[in-house]
């Protein structure tokens, strides 16, 4: 893993964990002191992070942490409800073993960030499947959408949402796997609403208040 991927990562799950808040600044040369790198590969990293959606880089500020509203992540997570149970029938159509086989590599992967704690990578493996499922569809417009979206709830699960947004508590993939294998259109179009209210019924819509981050402890090596 590089040290940029590496830098990534830490930050990443310092937002997605809540040490950084939805609004906290990210000053270049603090974070640039903190990892002991120069600030241009700071910059690289957030630019990263900014065409995600989790940070925001403004002319004359620099970064911060993004601060999606309580109405947007509403919005995002209805559409999803709206949009995603509709792609099944498409989907089913081009179902086959081998799908079956890649996305339920995908659970395994899912269930392990879960038992090791890893907020971060669950929120990603999350939206990964998600998408995933949307292109096999074979709607590349619609999929796309979908994919913006699913980075979207990525940003609003690092703000408002709990471990249980990502758990087994929301419904596990595999059961929606075990229902796709079995041709089963009307009851994975339902799995799926019911999955995604779920979700956004965990999200704690509070706002969070930045504190004085010590960026020097919180990613000390």
């Amino acid at each position: 893993m590089s040290n940029d991927e590496k830098i990534y990562q830490q930050i990443l799950k310092a937002i997605v964990e809540h040490q950084l808040p939805p609004g906290a600044r990210l000053p270049e040369d603090r974070l640039s002191e903190a990892f002991g790198v120069s600030r241009t590969g700071i910059r690289k990293v957030l630019q990263r992070l900014a065409l995600e959606h989790f940070v925001v880089i403004a002319k004359n500020k620099g970064a911060q942490v993004n601060n999606p509203s309580k109405e947007e992540a509403i919005e995002v997570l209805n559409s999803r409800i709206l949009i995603e149970p509709q792609l099944v029938p498409e989907l089913l159509q081009h179902w086959k073993p081998i799908h079956s086989k890649r996305f339920r590599d995908m659970v395994i992967e899912e269930r392990h960030a879960e038992e090791q704690g890893q907020l971060a990578d669950s929120i990603q493996l999350t939206a990964r499947f998600h998408y995933e499922l949307a292109a096999l569809s074979g709607n590349r417009v619609i999929a796309s959408f979908v994919e913006q979206l699913c980075y979207r709830s990525s940003l609003i699960l690092a703000a408002y949402g709990t471990k249980g947004s990502v758990s087994c508590d929301c419904g596990d993939h595999a059961q929606l796997l075990d229902i796709l294998d079995n041709g089963e259109p009307d009851i994975a179009q339902q799995w799926m609403k019911q999955h995604l209210q779920h979700i956004k019924a965990s999200l704690i819509l509070e706002s969070k208040t930045e504190e004085n981050i010590d960026f020097q402890r919180l990613f000390a090596h």
